[in-house]
C-alpha cells in the first residue's frame, strides 16, 4: 500500500534553508498538523472534555499527556529537515484544547530552543478544540491576527458553532503573507449530509481571500488545514476554487499542490483500508507566479517517518494514533503532517 508522497524534492537538494548562504536561493518550510485531541488532563466545565480526564473514558492522565507531548514534539522538531535547516518556520495545528497545551508543547525539551511562538484564540466549539498557528519569530513576524467564528447552518440539531477560522497576517523574511488556518466540519452523519457544512467553510475562506484582494490585489495567501474533504471534492475544487495545475490557476483562483498527490494514491490519514488526503495547504497565484525574488511554491510533501507509523498488523503503515478506541496506543496522531516548500531565488 502506498503511504508516502514527496513531490519534486530531488530538485531541492542544491538549495539551503531560509537565510541560507547559497547562490540559488532560500527555502521556507510551511506546514500543517492535526494533533489529534491534544487535551490537558484537567476538567474544564465550560466545554465537553470529560473523556480526556483521569476519570473519563480515556483515563487521560498527566503521564499519558506528557508522553503525547513528547511524541508530537519529536515529529514537529523534525519537520522539513534536512531540506530546510530551520525546519517548519510556520506550522498550523488543529485539535488543541487551549493555549496551555500549546505552551506545554513548545516548551518540551525537543522544541524549547526552536523559538516557536503562538497565535491562538478559544473557539465556541462544544468540545473546546481549536486551531492555532505556531511560528518561529526569528523568521516570521506576526503583524495582525483575527479569529473568525463559524456558526453552522441547518444542522439536524439546530445551528451550532464549530472551530473558528484563524487568519494571520505576517512578514516572512520581508514578504507579506496571509494564512487562514482551518479545521472543517467532520463527515459525521455521512459525506452527503455533512458536505454543505464544508461548503460553507469553503465559501468563507474564499470570501476572506476576496476581502484581502480589495486592499492587496495580488496577496500571498495560504489556506491550510484539516478540510475533511479530498482535493477533488466540490467544497475545495468548486467553492474554494482550488485548481489542480499551476498553469490553469488564474489570479482569482487558488492552486492546490496536493491534488496530484491524492490522484497518485497517497493520503494523510487512513480509514477502512483506504487513504484520504484531508490535510492540505492551498496557495494563491502570488505564491506560484509571483515577482522575481519573492517566495514561490517549489514542492509539497505528506510527511512521515517509520516511527510515526504502525509497524505491524492490519493497520501497518497507517499513522500511529494516540488511542485505539479508548485504549492508549502510545501514538502521535491519526494524521500525517502536510508541508509545502517555498523558494525565493536570489
Amino acid at each position: 500500500m502506498k503511504y508516502l508522497f514527496l513531490l519534486g524534492l530531488t530538485s531541492l537538494i542544491n538549495y539551503k534553508t531560509i537565510y541560507g548562504q547559497n547562490q540559488q536561493g532560500q527555502i521556507a518550510c510551511i506546514g500543517f498538523y492535526n494533533l489529534e485531541n491534544l487535551f490537558d488532563p484537567y476538567r474544564d466545565s465550560t466545554i465537553l472534555d470529560e473523556e480526556f480526564t483521569p476519570s473519563g473514558a480515556k483515563s487521560w492522565t498527566e503521564e499519558k499527556y506528557l508522553e503525547k507531548l513528547n511524541n508530537l514534539s519529536t515529529v514537529i522538531a523534525d519537520l522539513g529537515k534536512p531540506l530546510a535547516k530551520e525546519g517548519a518556520v510556520i506550522l498550523g495545528v488543529a485539535e488543541v484544547e487551549n493555549r496551555r497545551v500549546l505552551r506545554d508543547l513548545i516548551n518540551t525539551p525537543k522544541l524549547a530552543d526552536a523559538g516557536y511562538q503562538i497565535v491562538h484564540y478559544d473557539s465556541k466549539d462544544s468540545r473546546g478544540i481549536d486551531v492555532a498557528l505556531l511560528y518561529k519569530s526569528k523568521y516570521f513576524k506576526v503583524l495582525e491576527s483575527k479569529s473568525i467564528p463559524v456558526l453552522l447552518q441547518d444542522t439536524s440539531d439546530g445551528r451550532k458553532y464549530t472551530r473558528n477560522v484563524l487568519l494571520v497576517k505576517g512578514d516572512l523574511a520581508g514578504q507579506t503573507l496571509y494564512i487562514a488556518v482551518n479545521h472543517w466540519p467532520s463527515r459525521r452523519g455521512g459525506t452527503a449530509f455533512s458536505m454543505p457544512f464544508r461548503i460553507q467553510l469553503a465559501r468563507l475562506n474564499y470570501q476572506i481571500f476576496d476581502s484581502i484582494r480589495t486592499i492587496d490585489p495580488h496577496p500571498a495567501f495560504i489556506v491550510m488545514g484539516d478540510l475533511n474533504d479530498n482535493p477533488d471534492d466540490p467544497s475545495i475544487h468548486t467553492f474554494l476554487k482550488a485548481e489542480k495545475k499551476i498553469d490553469d490557476t488564474s489570479p482569482e483562483e487558488l492552486f492546490n499542490p496536493f491534488w496530484q498527490v491524492y490522484k497518485n494514491g497517497y493520503g494523510s490519514l487512513a480509514h477502512e483500508d483506504s487513504w484520504s488526503l484531508f490535510d492540505q495547504i492551498i496557495l494563491s497565484h502570488r505564491l506560484i507566479k509571483g515577482s522575481t525574488h519573492e517566495f514561490k511554491y517549489k514542492s509539497c510533501q505528506i510527511y512521515h517517518k517509520q516511527f510515526m507509523m504502525e509497524t505491524e498488523g492490519h493497520f501497518k503503515n497507517y499513522p500511529k494514533r494516540s488511542f485505539s478506541g479508548d485504549v492508549w496506543n502510545h501514538g502521535f496522531s491519526d494524521h500525517f503532517p502536510a508541508l509545502v516548500y517555498l523558494l525565493r531565488k536570489k
